[in-house]
């Protein structure tokens, strides 16, 4: 295997015929706590027992903010939460953009810039935005400050993601929890939850 090969096959910067998107007429409005899209994500589900319980919101225009506190179970080095803990929370709250589309996708690229050791008890104050789109590419940015949207920087990052029709999910996850997820919420008043996300 030529691991070496498949670094940078998908680049996290927009390329040059990238257009910006725009906010579907259905979104959900500013300021309003977007849904989980699964009960048991390990980002945003409310049932995770050790998960971020991640809340999100939507912003202004293609915008999100999130926040959540390192627990006990976020730990890496003691005390400390694990950088896989950080690039999670930084790919659960780029993913959720994709509400503001109202078009379903997955992380295609993830990359993270760790800028300071992040304590347990820190309650994380995460914001991400759409820089551009290109067909089904969707590029985005986000960080993660201590205390609120003016706290010091810790981590940032970028990602793509890539739109897929809701098959994606039903060809490769497992049936039963596809199945649970669909008859578990309603995410958005104007179309049904799975219409946007598994």
């Amino acid at each position: 295997m030529n691991i070496m090969a498949a670094a940078g096959s998908a680049a996290t910067t927009p390329p040059a015929d990238a257009v910006m998107p725009v906010r579907a007429a259905d979104a959900i409005a500013p300021g309003t706590a977007l849904p989980s899209h699964y009960r048991l994500c390990f980002g945003c589900g409310a049932d995770h027992e050790a998960g971020l319980r991640l809340r999100v919101a939507a912003g202004p225009g293609l915008a999100v903010t999130g926040e959540f506190t390192v627990g006990e179970h976020h730990q890496g080095a003691p005390g400390l939460a694990h950088g896989g803990v950080l690039a999670s929370a930084l790919d659960e709250v780029m993913g959720a953009l994709n509400w503001l589309l109202m078009a379903p996708a997955v992380t295609a690229r993830l990359e993270i810039d760790y800028a300071a050791p992040v304590p347990v008890g820190t309650a994380l104050h995460l914001a991400a935005m759409i820089i551009g789109q290109s067909g089904r590419k969707v590029y985005c940015v986000a960080e993660g400050r201590s205390g609120d949207a003016g706290g010091r920087l810790l981590v940032s990052a970028r990602g793509l993601f890539l739109q897929v029709p809701l098959e994606h999910f039903h060809e490769h996850g497992r049936p039963e929890d596809v199945r649970g997820a669909a008859a578990g919420r309603s995410g958005s008043p104007q179309r049904p939850w799975l219409e946007i996300s598994p």
